[in-house]
């Protein structure tokens, strides 16, 4: 019998695809990347081609060893990495340092970690996209250009540890134009008025809303700026007499949203879920990869998760509608198939993958609720049933507009009522407005006459546009076209791990530093941190893949504009010192009050006095409530193995410790002290179990 190595990325694959294959194929794993440009250097010639230097990656010199040992023994070798730019250029790399022969070498792809997806695949080999390959290589060049440049200019004019990115420089420049754009705003005044209406002798009123005027025959939109402007309207309206001017009823549809893409999953994980972009990648890439199920194995519960596609396969399609059929009834099943060949913001999209959906439509989340994590079900429960909706008919509603006239204002009132729910029996999207605006309780007609009741007058500001959130930041990379699906998530991390952004409620905020380094790019490299220029290469990237341009254009136009304005920053930028922030804890060797320093591990404390005093501690973060024991300050804690807690400042005299965070509000039942969980308050005596929503 003949021996097949088949190579996959990640280590977690191996025992399913294994499983899948038999006793005929040896699965391996090279666990990434094997081989990448040099720490030490740029690791590209610029003097003679740009052409890359690659070495062995350090620690995967056992991995490789082990890889061509199989190697050897093997007929065939199937390069099984994942199905986009980085997988292509994985299975090149490794081709490379595996010196494998080009008769024996195939590459496959598949979507979903299956028996059926899998085998497939291994019927239509193919060899390794060259193209594809030159545009993840053309990335990672111009990635080590921008850093291995721009990052040592940062370390000599500002601090040493900082770094510049040719997405994450954009992306900073992005939270700090609307930084710029909330300081600068000023709120405007506006009011509104509701008017309570009664008809005939209905006891539940209708409230209309003012929404303009009537100037010859026709409505003329109104704008009330001030109380002068209101109070002068209440007094036309004092007397008047509100006449029903038209009753018009139709029906809508409302479609169900589009399967999820990289980007909108990570939006609806973060506005539904609160998870971060990084752990809905993280938590995805397990279900990805496999989850043992009891009963089943190891099983890989979701398609490929990096993918801007919003396409569904036929068999899927399929398998959905006979799910749908028989679980909801043929009503809710779809004919028509509700994905397109765009990303949801009309732009043109790579089409290789499909859109991220349960790899079995009939494995609800129920089924395997006991084998997944508290996490992984819910990212999987909301993954399943954002495709399982997709697949379902459209909402309808009947809608009723009501036109209502009073002493020359027009007011409106509006209804909805659900007639059918379709996709909504299992999925409503987080930004959905309520559907539900109210029914009607009487009968209107066109020239009733309506009784006024109470009015409802309010005073109103302008806000200014909101702080980004890691979900709304990700909605405009991609709409702007900055970077793609795997990018996303690595650029948030990166720009709050180097402390140019502060995450706090959800927000993102510029900090001093990241002001600063903003400030240093917009204006030595104005074409790196412009956003249609990043848009640009990112088209050139994927014009790259489809074998349309040539990779040592893009770069040998790139570089010398680079490299000239790293020189001419080096002598005009000036140097910029950012003062550490000073800490009210004094240090107890030399007096003086200690700063807050960062490290590896987070902030902590350290005394100004350094070399003189090398006096150093942990920076106890206060959260601002009291210790129900003792009552000093809470702080926030970490244990050995870096997970966070709340204890007590006074410790270890005082042990108070809390995995939740403690509130300063005292259980109205009991008086004990309560924790946040969600958006509750949880009083922690359990034989209590008082909760308030807040």
């Amino acid at each position: 019998m003949s021996k097949n190595l088949v190579i996959v990325e990640s280590p977690a694959k191996v025992k399913t695809i294994k499983k899948f294959l038999g006793s005929n194929y040896e699965v391996m794993a090279s666990g990434g990347h094997v081989r990448d440009l040099p720490k030490s250097q740029m690791g590209v010639d610029v003097e003679h081609g740009f052409e890359p230097k690659y070495i062995t990656i350090r620690g995967k010199g056992d991995v490789l060893a082990q890889l061509r040992k199989a190697e050897k023994k093997a007929d065939k070798v199937y390069l099984a990495t994942d199905p986009d730019r980085e997988g292509e250029a994985i299975s090149w790399h490794l081709s490379e340092a595996l010196k494998i022969a080009p008769e024996k070498q195939k590459r496959i792809t598949f979507n979903e970690i299956t028996k059926s997806a899998v085998k497939e695949s291994l019927k239509h080999p193919r060899t390794i996209d060259m193209d594809l390959v030159d545009a993840q290589q053309t990335r990672r060049i111009l990635d080590r250009m921008v850093g291995y440049k721009i990052s040592p200019l940062l370390w000599k004019k500002v601090k040493r540890g900082l770094s510049a990115g040719r997405v994450q420089s954009v992306a900073l420049r992005i939270i700090a134009d609307r930084e710029e754009e909330i300081a600068a705003f000023i709120p405007e005044e506006y009011w509104t008025l509701d008017v309570e209406l009664f008809a005939g002798n209905e006891k539940k009123p209708l409230i209309a809303k003012l929404s303009g005027m009537i100037s010859n025959g026709s409505d003329r939109k109104l704008s009330i700026s001030s109380k002068e402007e209101m109070d002068a309207i209440l007094d036309t309206l004092k007397d008047a007499s509100y006449v029903v001017e038209e009753v018009k009823k139709s029906e809508r549809t409302k479609k169900a949203p589009l399967p999820f893409t990289t980007s909108t999953m990570q939006q609806e994980a973060a506005n539904v879920l609160n998870f971060s972009a990084q752990k809905t990648m993280r938590l995805a890439q397990q279900l990805y990869e496999g989850v043992d199920i009891k009963g089943n194995g190891t099983v890989g519960l979701i398609t490929y998760l990096r993918t801007d596609s919003t396409r569904v396969s036929d068999e899927a399609t399929a398998a959905a509608k006979e799910y749908i059929t028989a679980n909801y009834g043929a009503a809710y099943a779809a004919f028509a198939e509700n994905s397109s060949g765009a990303n949801g913001n009309g732009k043109k999209i790579q089409d290789a993958h499909e859109a991220i959906r349960p790899s079995d439509i009939s494995r609800t989340p129920t089924m395997v609720k006991e084998s997944l994590t508290r996490d992984q079900f819910r990212l999987y429960q909301l993954i399943w049933r954002r495709f399982a909706a997709n697949r379902m008919t459209p909402a309808r509603y009947e809608t009723t507009a009501v036109r209502i006239g009073a002493a020359g204002y027009r007011f409106t009132v509006t209804a909805s009522r659900l007639l059918f729910d379709g996709f909504r029996c299992v999925y409503t999207d987080s930004e959905e407005t309520k559907e539900e605006e109210g029914v009607l309780q009487a009968d209107i007609e066109k020239g009733m006459h309506l009784k006024a009741g109470r009015t409802d007058v309010r005073q109103h500001f302008t806000q200014p546009p909101a702080h980004y959130t890691e979900a709304s930041l990700v909605r405009t990379l991609e709409e702007q076209g900055i970077g793609r699906p795997s990018t996303y998530a690595p650029t948030i991390t990166t720009i709050i791990a180097r402390r140019y952004v502060a995450k706090e409620n959800k927000n993102l905020y510029m900090t001093e530093l990241g002001e600063v380094v903003n400030n240093i790019m917009k204006e030595a490299f104005p074409v790196i941190v412009d956003v249609n220029f990043t848009a640009n290469m990112e088209s050139l990237l994927d014009s790259i893949g489809e074998g349309k341009t040539r990779w040592k254009t893009v770069v040998e136009n790139f570089y010398p504009d680079l490299d000239e304005a790293v020189k001419a920053a080096e002598v005009n930028l000036e140097k910029v010192t950012i003062e550490d922030e000073v800490s009210d804890v004094v240090c107890e060797q030399c007096g003086r009050n200690m700063v807050i320093k960062y490290g590896p591990h987070g902030k902590f404390l350290a005394c100004p006095g350094f070399p003189d005093c090398r006096n150093t501690k942990p920076f106890l973060e206060k959260i601002g409530v009291p210790c129900p024991l003792c009552g000093k300050d809470i702080v926030i804690k970490k244990t050995k193995k870096g997970r966070r807690y709340f204890g007590c400042e006074g410790a270890p005299q005082c042990e108070f410790m809390s995995w939740a965070k403690p509130s300063a509000n005292r259980c109205p039942q009991c008086g004990g002290y309560m924790v946040e969980k969600g958006n509750r308050l949880v009083c922690e005596d359990k034989s209590c179990g008082t909760t308030i929503s807040v």
